[in-house]
């Protein structure tokens, strides 16, 4: 099983921004721990914080992995152009949050890239990513 993890902007300061919303942890850690529980899923990694950046990651994974999880951050809530990339691929995406995005601020409880996701999980911290790990694993 070979699954891409793609984070959107500021995902890269895991660990030092917000704490109080998004844990101690960085990626770095989080992926190591979903690893080491998940020895024969093949993780691969991308982030950034540019939006036309994440279209090309989205569009690049097609056919070449088992499955994306996407924390599109912040461009969850605003990007047309990720909702699209996600229904032009064939490889099944789910969408990933730390935070719960409906306990939040208003502008955050509306994610335009669910409908083309094959589930969306959030809320349960650096877990969310492991629960995604698990639903490839079914």
């Amino acid at each position: 099983m070979k699954i891409l993890v793609i984070n959107g902007p500021n995902l890269n300061l895991l660990g030092k921004r917000e704490i109080n919303i998004y844990g101690k942890q960085t990626i770095e850690e989080i992926l190591q721990s979903v690893s080491n529980k998940y020895p024969k899923v093949t993780l691969d990694y991308r982030q950034s914080n540019i939006e036309g950046e994440l279209v090309n990651y989205l569009q690049e994974a097609n056919h070449a992995y088992d499955g994306i999880i996407l924390n599109a951050a912040a461009y969850t809530h605003t990007s047309i152009a990720i909702a699209d990339a996600i229904a032009a691929i064939q490889t099944p995406v789910v969408e990933v949050h730390i935070s719960n995005i409906f306990a939040r601020e208003k502008e955050r409880h509306t994610s335009l890239i669910s409908a083309n996701c094959i589930g969306s999980i959030g809320g349960f911290g650096p877990a969310s990513y492991e629960l995604a790990i698990h639903y490839f694993n079914l």
